[in-house]
């Protein structure tokens, strides 16, 4: 990827002194970008990259005729490998100084999709083929397939969950552009919700009625629909708020729908204190009565046990749970 920066020179305009200037001769600089179009391009705030350039020496930018900071394209690269890893989970005090093959080392793990299913991998990259060319009606057809051929169960676990896996790290890697990215959840959400609205809705009784969301900052949708149709399929009744509901709506939800469960879903987005913190602050909000689950990729929900919150450590784990909630209160 190139881009083009350009300057409208004024007149008499001097360079700073004591500052790396950009050839001043001609005013298109191939390879350079500006501190706005840097926040444009990575997604990393003007703030945060002036934070970051005084407290880890990186960026580094050059400096115009303006005194304006200008980022080269090597260094805009890093920009954007640093803001994967940390949607991946990564700490910034831990990766921003470390070179650029560092930080590819931690973005191209040695094995791009959860274990047990090397079996459907050439099916998984088939996919992500679909997704490099573009070919979201192709994309869609196959994934409809594969869930009419496995039904909606083996498809969420063997299929969605691995894939997932397997396109985020091609997004970690610059494998695939977020708009391709973007293609494949918009795609992959169409056949989850065309596949849920075909399971039975169970009448009340002694059917649970879970409540799914996710916090604040956290917008990752997906997990809740794979969640949603293994609830179905052991005959939850399920109301969904979507992602980023604050905590104390989904106390309000939770007490006028009359829930039994409230289930949180979490990617690795958030910091540790802040699960932590969040899910004991919707534990005591909560009526003692309506149990609270969490499950997804936050690591912390298995190091450190929340008291009144049960932490689900995979998909497999829903119908499980659901079993022993049904078996406690016959």
């Amino acid at each position: 990827m190139s881009w083009t920066f350009s300057i409208t020179f004024v007149s008499g305009c001097e360079p700073l002194a004591g500052l790396p200037v950009m050839n001043q001769h001609d005013p298109r600089q191939p390879g350079l970008l500006s501190i706005a179009a840097v926040e444009r391009d990575t997604g990393l705030s003007k703030d945060t990259l002036r934070v970051w350039e005084r407290r880890y020496g990186f960026p580094a930018p050059a400096r115009d005729v303006f005194g304006e900071r200008a980022y080269s394209a090597e260094q805009v690269e890093r920009l954007r490998i640093i803001k994967r890893l940390m949607d991946a989970g990564h700490r910034p005090g831990r990766i921003v100084a470390q070179p650029i093959e560092a930080l590819q080392r931690l973005g191209d793990p040695e094995t791009p999709v959860e274990s047990g299913a090397s079996a459907a991998l050439p099916d998984l990259r088939a996919y992500v083929d679909r997704v490099r060319a573009h070919d979201v009606e192709g994309l869609r057809r196959e994934l409809a397939q594969a869930q009419l051929r496995l039904g909606l169960g083996r498809f969420v676990v063997e299929i969605i969950s691995p894939l997932n896996t397997l396109v985020g790290d091609a997004w970690m890697r610059g494998h695939l552009e977020i708009f391709e990215e973007h293609l494949y959840t918009e795609s992959l959400q169409v056949v989850l919700r065309k596949a849920i609205d075909s399971v039975p809705v169970p009448h009340p009784g002694s059917h649970p009625l879970v409540l799914m969301s996710t916090f604040p900052n956290e917008t990752h949708a997906i997990g809740l629909l794979m969640a949603e149709a293994l609830f179905l399929l052991e005959g939850c009744r399920c109301v969904s708020l979507g992602a980023q509901t604050p905590i104390w709506d989904t106390v309000l939800a939770a007490t006028a729908l009359r829930v039994d469960i409230v289930a949180i879903a979490f990617t690795a987005v958030l910091t540790p204190a802040v699960v932590t913190e969040g899910l004991t602050e919707l534990r005591g909000k909560l009526p003692r009565l309506v149990d609270v689950w969490a499950g997804g990729a936050a690591p912390v929900l298995h190091r450190r046990p929340i008291q009144g919150v049960t932490a689900i450590a995979s998909l497999a784990q829903i119908a499980e749970e659901v079993r022993r909630w049904k078996a406690a209160r016959s």
